[in-house]
């Protein structure tokens, strides 16, 4: 598994995840099935994160990564 997320990608992934959980803990994304679905998605932001890979990123040909 080459890494494919660059230092930037992987910052504002968990920017993102950590703004979805400060919405659920504050309430503001109330439970149910979108703040399962918020939940799942920030969990997989901070896993791509540290693993720098996306699955996704091959797929359609991304490469945010500057090492070769």
């Amino acid at each position: 598994m080459k890494k494919n997320m660059g230092s930037a990608d992987k910052i504002i992934r968990v920017l993102i995840a950590i703004v979805i959980a400060v919405l659920y803990w504050q309430g503001i994304i109330s439970g149910g099935t979108a703040a399962i679905i918020l939940l799942v998605f920030a969990g997989i932001f901070v896993v791509t994160s540290l693993l720098g890979f996306c699955p996704l990123y091959p797929i359609f040909g991304i490469n945010t990564c500057k090492k070769k």
